[in-house]
């Protein structure tokens, strides 16, 4: 079964479709599909809030079965900052190197036992039909108080799973705990009553 993502995100494409494969499911983005998509406004105060409007938007524009990933990082010591802004955080057009300089600035003087964070992952899942459910996965973690590695994407080089960030797993191993991880495999399982 064919799914479009709503999103233009390659890495966020590539973790779907690995976790997603031994279901029979593939997954495409926009351009793939040769479906353009409009503009959402990520106005929603919860992350199940963006991440359907964008599924169902998605799904109005292509009438495909959409899948659409809100997520972002929340970070204790800042109030659960930048949360639901987490890619808006200072601009969506700001580089995350300069996002993650801002906030190591903010939390420099922050203990360590007061850096405890969470990555969080809404995935909502629509069907030309109206059907539609939104999974959640979490993965606890902390901020460090460098970047560090080359892999993984946004906030990665600095939120640390015990001593290392993610930036430093290899992509198998974050998809074992990830926060897109877990909630892509809860989706997974309920998707199984669908198709």
């Amino acid at each position: 079964m064919d799914f479009l993502i709503a999103s233009h995100n390659m890495k966020k494409r590539e973790e779907l479709q690995r976790i997603l494969a031994p279901l029979g499911v593939s997954v495409y983005l926009d351009f793939e599909c040769g479906v353009i998509l409009n503009e959402v406004i990520e106005d929603g105060a919860t992350f199940a809030e963006n991440a359907l409007k964008k599924a169902r938007s998605a799904c109005a524009d292509s009438m495909m079965p959409c899948i659409a990933d809100d997520s972002g990082l929340c970070i204790d010591a800042l109030g659960g900052r930048p949360g639901v802004y987490s890619a808006r955080f200072m601009g969506e057009d700001t580089p995350y190197p300069e996002k993650i300089a801002a906030l190591l600035e903010e939390m420099k003087d922050v203990p360590e036992e007061q850096r405890t964070a969470r990555f969080v992952s809404n995935i909502a899942v629509v069907f030309p039909d109206g059907r539609h459910f939104i999974a959640e996965g979490r993965v606890e973690g902390r901020i460090g108080h460098e970047m560090r590695g080359n892999n993984g994407f946004g906030y990665d080089p600095i939120f640390y799973v015990g001593d290392r960030s993610f930036a430093e797993f290899s992509p198998e191993e974050k998809d074992a705990v990830s926060h897109r991880g877990n909630a892509i495999r809860k989706a997974a399982e309920m998707l199984k009553e669908y198709i």
